[in-house]
C-alpha cells in the first residue's frame, strides 16, 4: 500500500504546557494553579518537610523528548511561598531528524522561595535539544536551581557523535541581569576531548544559588569530596558551581552533597532528599 506524500513525511510530534502556581496561607503553601496540555503533569502535592514546602514532582509520561516535540513550563511562586521541584527521574532526548525543544518560565516573588531540582538530562547521539530557561527573582525571593546533562550513552557504547545540545539561561532580579549563558555543544566536537572543554567528560552540572555566602561556607563546599572535577564561585547575589563527571550518579551526587551544606544556611532548613530518588 502506498501513502501520500504527506502521510510519509508527517513525524507526530507532542507539544505539551504546564502552568503551575503556589501561594502562602499562614503557615502553608498551597498550588494555586494547576493547568496543563498535552503530556505533562504533576503528581499529588506532598508535604515532606511539614506545610511550609510543597512538592511537587513534574511527570512526562513518554518517557522522552523526540524531535518537533515542545515542552512549555512556567512556575509562578507567590509571595512568602516555598515550591520544591523534581522530577521521577532522568529527562531523554532521543535522536531525531530536527530540533526539540524546551521552554522553562520561572517567576519568584518577594519572600518566596523556589528549589528546582531535575534529575539529569540525557542527550542521546543525533538528538537536536534546544532549551531555554527565564529565571525572575523579585525582591528578596530566594532560588536554588541545578541541572545535569549527560552527552550520549557510555554504558551502551554510545558517544555523542552526531546531533547539537544548546541552552540559554537568564536569571533577574528586579529587572537587572543576574546570569546569562548560552551553551552549544555539537556531536563529535573537538571540544569534547579538549582540556579546553569537556576533558574527555560525558557529563556537565552546574548549580546557582541565589545567595551570598560566608568564605568559610564557601571553603567547606570545595573541600567536599566526590568523584568530580568541580568548582565553585561567588558572583555579587548568585553562587555558581559547576563540575565535570564520567557520570550521571557521580555529578548528581555532588550537587545533593552542595545542596544539603548549603541549605540550612542559605534557607533556614535542613536538607530532606525527596523520596522519588531513591526509587
Amino acid at each position: 500500500m502506498n501513502l501520500p506524500a504527506s502521510t510519509a513525511l508527517y513525524t507526530p510530534s507532542w507539544h505539551a504546557e504546564l502552568e503551575l502556581g503556589y501561594g502562602r496561607f499562614g503557615d502553608t503553601t498551597r498550588p494555586t494553579q494547576r493547568r496543563h496540555l498535552g503530556p505533562l503533569r504533576v503528581q499529588k502535592h506532598l508535604y515532606a518537610e511539614g506545610p511550609q514546602v510543597c512538592q511537587h514532582i513534574i511527570v512526562h509520561p513518554p518517557g522522552g523528548i523526540a524531535g518537533g516535540d515542545r515542552l512549555d513550563i512556567s512556575v509562578d511562586v507567590g509571595t512568602d511561598a516555598w515550591a520544591q521541584l523534581t522530577s521521577p527521574g532522568a529527562a531523554k532526548w532521543y535522536r531525531a531528524a530536527g530540533p526539540a525543544y524546551q521552554t522553562l518560565n520561572l517567576t519568584v516573588a518577594p519572600g518566596a522561595t523556589l528549589e528546582w531540582l531535575p534529575q539529569e538530562t540525557i542527550v542521546y547521539s543525533a538528538a537536536q535539544a534546544e532549551l531555554q530557561t527565564t529565571i525572575e527573582l523579585q525582591g528578596d525571593a530566594r532560588l536554588v536551581y541545578w541541572d545535569v546533562v549527560a552527552l550520549g550513552r557510555p554504558a551502551a557504547d554510545e558517544r555523542f557523535e552526531r546531533g547539537h545540545f544548546q541552552s540559554r539561561v537568564d536569571i533577574r532580579r528586579d529587572g537587572d541581569l543576574l546570569w546569562h549563558e548560552r551553551q552549544r555543544v555539537v556531536g563529535n566536537d573537538g571540544l569534547l576531548d579538549s582540556p579546553m572543554g569537556l576533558d574527555g567528560h560525558t557529563v556537565f552540572a552546574t548549580l546557582l544559588v541565589s545567595a551570598d555566602i560566608s568564605p568559610e561556607l564557601l571553603e567547606q563546599c570545595r573541600a567536599l569530596q566526590g568523584q568530580v572535577r568541580g568548582d565553585l564561585s561567588q558572583l555579587p547575589g548568585l553562587l555558581v558551581a559547576r563540575c565535570l563527571a564520567h557520570e550521571g550518579l557521580h555529578a548528581r551526587d555532588w550537587l545533593i552533597a552542595l545542596w544539603k551544606l548549603l541549605r540550612p544556611q542559605v534557607l533556614g532548613k535542613e536538607a530532606l532528599a525527596p523520596r522519588i530518588w531513591s526509587t
